[in-house]
């Protein structure tokens, strides 16, 4: 019975990762590019007190034996790269992603960066930039005389100028895409670092190479389901309840066992 309030406290550990990250979810239903997390669990090892198949007479064997369970693990907290809704902004420097991809950025200290996140903004420079000031990669410059800027579903930038008929094509956004883009790191800020399990970023203009391409006044939102979630937090809480009255019915059987005379 001791190993029952072990194995049933593991149980309630899990569930209580599980709402950690059912209450990220939420907390992030309405930040631009979100991706939704959900957890991962494994039973722990086996206390085995019979083996399977150990004989049980000259001629015959044990069909079945006896395995008592540890209970559960977290083993890993997976991204979910599924595409979120859009948003129509009609602001020029607002791109959504319809597809793969990432939008490469980079950071203070030189490092290259990755988001689904195309809220973009021209700083003192006229360098396209990310709401934190980080730079776009390549980068891309709009003139300060430029009246507007036109952003293809291929990624080429133009803009339209003063006594210039045509659009002046100032740069192309590129997309990176990774074979395992479960495997990057979220760092915050809406950026993911590359890890040894994500594999090294491939990069391609917009719509090649198995890239989405890009709808300019338009933002992707976030992918969590404010229902889904809502129905993951109740299962989770029952879980939890569930282990919970597991410990109390094994400490009831202790109490009576302890109180038991001759």
């Amino acid at each position: 019975m001791i190993r029952a309030l072990w194995t049933a406290s593991t149980g309630m550990e899990a569930q209580q990762l599980n709402i950690d990250i059912i209450a990220h979810n939420l907390a992030n239903v309405n930040t631009t590019g979100f991706k939704k997390s959900r957890a991962d669990y494994q039973d722990l090892l086996y206390q085995e007190m019979k083996s399977a198949g150990a004989s049980s007479s000259p001629s015959t064997m044990v069909p079945t034996g006896i395995q008592i369970g540890q209970g559960v693990r977290t083993v890993s907290t997976e991204k979910i790269f599924n595409q979120g809704s859009f948003k129509q902004t009609e602001n020029p420097l607002d791109i959504a992603i319809e597809g793969e991809g990432f939008f490469q950025v980079t950071k203070p200290d030189g490092l290259t960066a990755y988001t689904r996140t195309g809220e973009f903004k021209v700083d003192s420079e006229g360098r396209l930039v990310t709401s934190d000031g980080y730079t776009i990669e390549p980068q891309i410059t709009v003139p300060s005389d430029a009246l507007a800027v036109t952003i293809s579903a291929d990624g080429i930038v133009s803009v339209t100028q003063p006594g210039i008929s045509t659009p002046t094509q100032v740069g192309n956004l590129e997309l990176a895409r990774f074979i395992n883009p479960s495997g990057l790191q979220p760092v915050g800020r809406n950026l993911y670092a590359t890890t040894a399990a994500s594999g090294e970023a491939t990069t391609a203009t917009p719509g090649s190479d198995g890239l989405g391409t890009l709808a300019q006044g338009f933002l992707e939102m976030s992918n969590v389901s404010v229902v889904e979630e809502m129905v993951n937090m109740i299962a989770a809480q029952r879980a939890y309840e569930i282990n919970s009255k597991a410990i109390q019915t094994t400490d009831e059987m202790l109490q009576t066992a302890n109180s038991m005379k001759r």
